[in-house]
C-alpha cells in the first residue's frame, strides 16, 4: 500500500532534485530549501564516498541515517577489499532497509527518497530508491516537489546526454531544475547545489558562488526556464508535513 502513497508523499516533501548521466560522468543537482527567511538553506546533496553521492527528497533526518549506513558500508568494503563498493550492491542493501521498515511494527517506514549517483568500475550510474523498497536505474531522473517539470525537460533532451561534456551536462541539469522552482521564486546561487563525479571517481561539489558561472552561462544563452504553476494534482508544499 505504501508504494502507491509514495509519489504523493515525496511530492509534498522539501524541494526538487535530479540527476543525469553521460558516458563518463554523473551529475546531481538540487534546490536547497530554506524553512524560513532567517534560516540557512538545508543541504540536499550528501557525499557518501569519493565515487558516490546522493540527492534527497523527503525527511532530512531519515536521509542522514541512511547516509551514515551507506558511508559505513563503503568504508568497510574499501578496508576489506581495497576497492570502491559498486553502487548496485549498495543500493540493493538500502532498498532492503526500506522494505524491512514497511514490514515491522517496531518502526515507521523511511520517509525519504534518494537519487544515488556513482561512477565505479562499471561506469556512471544513477539509481532511485523509494520508501517502499523499490529501486531502479535511470539515465536521468527527477524527484521531490514539482519534479514533473524537471522530468519533462530531461525526457526532451535525454538523447543528448550520453555524449555531452561535463559543463554541458551540468547546464542541462540546472535548466531542468529551474523549471521546478515556484513561480514567485528564482533559481540563484544561494539555493542551488551541484555535484559531479567523473571517471577518476573524484567527487566535485559546487555550492553558492561556485554555481554562479553556470547560471550566468545559461542566462547569456537566454534559455533559462522559469517556474510555472504546479500541474493539477502535483503538490507544491515547502514544509515537512506528511500527506500520507
Amino acid at each position: 500500500m505504501f508504494q502507491f502513497i509514495y509519489p504523493l508523499f515525496l511530492s509534498s516533501q522539501g524541494s526538487a532534485c535530479l540527476g543525469l548521466t553521460s558516458d563518463t560522468h554523473v551529475v546531481l543537482v538540487a534546490l536547497k530549501r530554506s524553512p524560513h527567511e532567517l534560516a540557512s538553506h538545508q543541504k540536499k546533496l550528501l557525499k557518501i564516498d569519493d565515487h558516490m553521492g546522493i540527492a534527497i527528497a523527503g525527511l532530512n533526518a531519515d536521509a542522514r541515517s541512511l547516509a551514515k549506513f551507506m558511508r559505513t558500508e563503503c568504508l568497510n568494503h574499501k578496508y576489506v577489499y581495497g576497492s570502491a563498493l559498486q553502487a548496485s550492491r549498495l543500493v540493493g542493501d538500502v532498498a532492503d532497509k526500506h522494505q524491512r521498515s514497511t514490514q515491522m511494527y517496531i518502526r515507521r517506514p523511511y520517509g525519504v527518497g534518494l537519487l544515488v549517483g556513482s561512477v565505479d568500475a562499471t561506469g556512471p550510474h544513477l539509481y532511485e530508491t523509494t520508501p517502499s523498497g523499490h529501486y531502479s536505474e535511470y539515465t536521468a531522473m527527477a524527484i521531490g516537489a514539482r519534479a514533473q517539470s524537471g522530468k519533462t525537460y530531461l525526457e526532451k533532451h535525454a538523447a543528448t546526454f550520453s555524449s555531452a561534456p561535463l559543463d554541458e551536462l551540468i547546464k542541462h541539469g540546472v535548466k531542468a531544475l529551474a523549471g521546478c522552482v515556484q513561480a514567485e521564486k528564482t533559481l540563484e546561487a544561494s539555493n542551488l547545489s551541484i555535484v559531479a563525479i567523473g571517471p577518476d571517481q573524484k567527487y566535485m561539489s559546487f555550492e553558492d558562488e561556485a554555481t554562479q558561472p553556470y547560471l550566468d552561462a545559461i542566462a547569456l544563452e537566454g534559455d533559462m526556464p522559469v517556474g510555472a504553476p504546479a500541474a493539477e494534482g502535483e503538490a507544491d508544499a515547502e514544509g515537512d508535513t506528511t500527506t500520507a
